[in-house]
C-alpha cells in the first residue's frame, strides 16, 4: 500500500489536470480552424502528411511525466517491515491440571507443548526467548536468552500443577522482560508476551491488575483460548468440566493492545503461532520511494521528447 508523507504536493495534480484540459481544448479549436479552409484540395496538395492520433503520445508521455513528478514531490512510501533489535517474546504456557483434558487430540497440554516447540523453531535466532509456566503460581522456567534449544528443551519438561494463576503468569513474564541486559542501548527492550492458557483464573492477583501493569510498561499481551467449551478432566475420581474463559482472555488482548486468539485443534494452535511468529518482533516503518516515481517520470519524459521529435520535429 502506497502512502504519502507530504501529501499537500498532491495539489500539484490540480495543475496537470488544467494543462490537459487545455490541450485538449487546444485541439479542439485546432480542428474548428483546420475546417474553415475551404479549399480542401489545394491544402492536401501544399500540407505535408500529418502524424495522425501519433502526435498526441508525446504530448501524454508529456503529461504523465508531469503527473508521476507531481506524485513524487509529495513523498510517496510503504510499509517495510524490519526486525527490532532486542526484541524479547515470553512464552507463558498454562500448565493447570485442566490441560490434561483430551477435548483437543490427544491432549492439551501435548498440543500445547508441540505448537509451542514449532513456534521456537520458526522465530528468528536473534530474538531473546523467556519461558514462564503458571499454575498456581507462576515460574520463569528460562530466562530471555538467543540459546532457543534451552526453551525446547524446558517445554518438554514443564509437568502440570493444580489451580490456574493467569495475572501471576502476567507479572512474572513482566520481571522477564526487565531482566534483559541492556547491551548499551537506553530504555526496556521491545517486548511482547504471549501467553496460552485453558481455563479460568483461580488463583493469585486479578488478571485486571496484572493486564494495567503491561499495559503502564508497555508490553503487549497476545493471548491463546485453548481448548473447547466441553473439555472435561477426571479430578480424584470426579469428572470436572474445564471449559474456556474467552472473555477473560480477550479482555487482556485489548487492554495490552495485543491480540486475541482461540483454538480448538492442535492445527489451529499451530497456525495461531504461525501468525504471531510473522508479526512479533517486527516494527513497520514508511519507507519512501520517491526514486521510483522519478525513474518512472524520466522514462515518460524521454519518451515523449523523442516521439515529439520524430513525428513533430519539436519538444513537446
Amino acid at each position: 500500500m502506497i502512502r504519502f508523507l507530504s501529501p499537500w504536493w498532491l495539489l500539484l495534480l490540480l495543475a496537470v489536470a488544467l494543462l490537459a484540459a487545455a490541450y485538449v481544448w487546444v485541439q479542439l479549436h485546432r480542428r474548428t480552424y483546420a475546417v474553415r479552409f475551404t479549399n480542401v484540395a489545394l491544402l492536401k496538395s501544399v500540407a505535408p502528411k500529418a502524424p495522425g492520433w501519433r502526435r498526441h503520445l508525446g504530448a501524454t508521455a508529456f503529461l504523465l511525466c508531469l503527473l508521476i513528478l507531481a506524485l513524487g514531490m509529495a513523498k510517496p512510501s510503504t510499509d517495510v517491515k524490519q526486525p527490532l533489535e532486542r526484541a524479547t517474546i515470553v512464552l507463558a504456557l498454562d500448565v493447570s491440571l485442566s490441560m490434561q483434558a483430551t477435548d483437543v487430540d490427544p491432549d492439551r497440554i501435548t498440543a500445547a507443548k508441540a505448537a509451542a516447540k514449532q513456534f521456537v523453531e520458526e522465530l528468528p535466532e536473534s530474538y531473546n526467548l523467556s519461558l514462564v509456566s503458571f499454575a498456581k503460581s507462576a515460574t520463569v522456567v528460562v530466562s530471555p536468552t538467543k540459546d532457543h534449544s534451552q526453551i525446547k528443551s524446558a517445554i518438554d519438561g514443564l509437568e502440570l500443577q493444580e489451580s490456574t494463576a493467569i495475572g501471576e503468569a502476567i507479572y512474572a513474564s513482566l520481571q522477564a522482560v526487565q531482566s534483559v541486559p541492556a547491551d548499551g542501548a537506553s530504555g526496556a527492550p521491545p517486548a511482547r508476551i504471549v501467553l496460552l492458557s485453558d481455563g479460568y483464573t483461580t488463583y493469585g492477583r486479578p488478571n485486571e491488575e496484572a493486564a494495567k501493569a503491561a499495559q503502564t510498561a508497555k508490553v503487549p499481551v497476545s493471548t491463546i483460548a485453548f481448548g473447547t467449551q466441553e473439555g472435561i478432566v477426571d479430578l480424584n475420581g470426579t469428572r470436572t468440566p474445564v471449559p474456556v474463559d474467552r472473555d477473560a482472555l480477550q479482555a487482556i488482548a485489548q487492554q495490552t493492545d495485543g491480540r486475541f486468539y482461540s483454538a480448538v485443534t492442535a492445527q489451529q494452535l499451530k497456525d495461531v503461532y504461525r501468525d504471531l511468529g510473522s508479526s512479533i518482533g517486527y516494527r513497520t516503518t514508511p519507507r519512501e520511494i520517491t526514486q521510483w516515481f522519478v525513474g518512472a517520470a524520466l522514462i515518460f519524459g524521454f519518451a515523449g521528447a523523442v516521439m515529439s521529435l520524430l513525428w513533430t520535429s519539436r519538444l513537446p
